[in-house]
């Protein structure tokens, strides 16, 4: 195995755990690791400190393991059923309402640059770095293995995710199916709502299971209510607020084909089609159209407005154009759900931005609570940037 040294005094956050070798924190390289091999790193003394995957970039390790040896049979039968038995003892995997989660979170399972999703049997895997792309095959074994007779499908949807390099073929595909399945698409329970999800053709891995938690807190708040969600995407957020009461639900989303899905879902949930409009458009064009007062409870969900710390200014001005215009327009005694998932949006920024448009209407705003991501997005302590989800529950006067 080819190793890693680091310079002098350069071991410290390894040794508080965090994940991630930073390029300048490197003395030497002994050997010639392709991207993506197996690498040992090293401190400038010849302590051993870590087994990761080699990566060309400013993040130059992503670590695997702190001692065991990530070339043994059973690591990722190890690590897939440590992540299983999380969810497990939360009560996700064996809930009767619910059967779709997260199953590996990168960095929060200990398994930096792999994401996969469960839907009802279908694990939907993407893979972040070059060396997870490689591992997919051993992956889908373990999976498997783990999961026994309950497994339908292992889908692989890297293509997006995984870094281009040449001699990697990003063509997204079934890694293993059952004989008898034959879907592309899965309907899933969530707290017992019923949804559609085509990890194909959708977004990410099909569905937003982030929102799991926060879903369930609209509904809470749904009852007699009017209600606006944009950036709705299959209508996750409207099938709840439905189900809970709602008076009315209008759902926004600029594309056709998640527009589609969402009028799919609120009539596989047995909805009067009357409580429910779909409007396939610029979510901040039709906030702007919107008469002040007639929705007095919003969600606000756009994608992600910074994927890197240049693009960060121009996404907080962003977050507070539209913030002001859901807050200026929500009704006296309403409530505005306002989410950010960009990672390099930290929660400060993001509370400040909120801030700021609020100022701008000149209304009396109140912060209800604080949202994040759920249990299986887990945050490994020693790793915060893994916390990437934030969001503010207000109560405009």
């Amino acid at each position: 195995m080819d190793k890693v040294i680091l310079r002098p005094r350069r071991e410290e956050s390894l040794l508080r755990y965090h994940p991630w070798v930073f390029s300048g924190a490197i003395a030497q390289i002994t050997g010639h690791p392709a991207e993506g091999d197996l690498v040992g790193v090293y401190a400038a003394d010849g302590r051993f400190l870590a087994y990761g995957h080699y990566q060309i970039g400013s993040i130059a390790v992503r670590v695997l393991s702190f001692d065991e040896d990530p070339t043994r049979a059973d690591f990722w039968d190890v690590m897939l059923s440590r992540a299983l038995a999380l969810r497990q003892a939360y009560g996700l995997e064996a809930a009767s309402h619910t059967n779709c989660y997260r199953l590996v979170h990168g960095e929060g399972d200990g398994l930096p640059g792999l994401i996969i999703d469960y839907y009802n049997g279908v694990c939907v895997l993407q893979a972040h770095s070059v060396g997870m792309f490689r591992a997919k095959g051993a992956i889908c074994a373990a999976l498997q293995r783990v999961y026994g007779a309950a497994l339908k499908a292992v889908y692989d949807k890297s293509s997006g995710t995984a870094p281009f390099k040449a001699g990697l073929d990003l063509v997204d595909g079934y890694l293993w199916k059952a004989g008898s399945f034959t879907d592309d698409e899965q309907e899933v329970l969530e707290n017992g709502h019923r949804f559609l999800v085509n990890w194909t053709e959708g977004q990410k891995t099909g569905f937003f299971l982030d929102q799991r938690e926060n879903r369930f807190r609209v509904g809470a708040l749904a009852r007699g209510r009017n209600v606006l969600n944009l950036f709705c995407y299959t209508g996750g957020f409207s099938v709840y607020a439905l189900g809970n009461g709602a008076l009315h639900v209008d759902s926004v989303d600029s594309s056709r084909k998640a527009m589609d899905m969402v009028d799919r879902n609120v009539a596989l949930n047995g909805f009067d089609p009357a409580m429910h409009t779909s409007y396939c458009a610029d979510a901040m064009e039709f906030l702007r159209d919107v008469p002040e007062g007639k929705y007095n409870l919003m969600i606000v969900d756009p994608p992600a407005f910074a994927k890197h710390r240049g693009a960060l200014k121009n996404a907080l001005r962003a977050y507070q154009r539209l913030n002001a215009a859901a807050i200026s327009k929500v009704a006296p005694g309403g409530f505005v759900f306002t989410f950010s998932c960009s990672q390099v949006v930290d929660k400060e920024a993001f509370a400040l931005a909120v801030f700021s448009a609020a100022a701008e209407t000149g209304r009396s705003v109140r912060i209800l609570d604080r949202l994040n991501q759920p249990a299986d997005h887990p945050v490994n302590i020693y790793h915060p940037e893994g916390e990437y989800l934030k969001g503010l529950l207000l109560y405009v006067e």
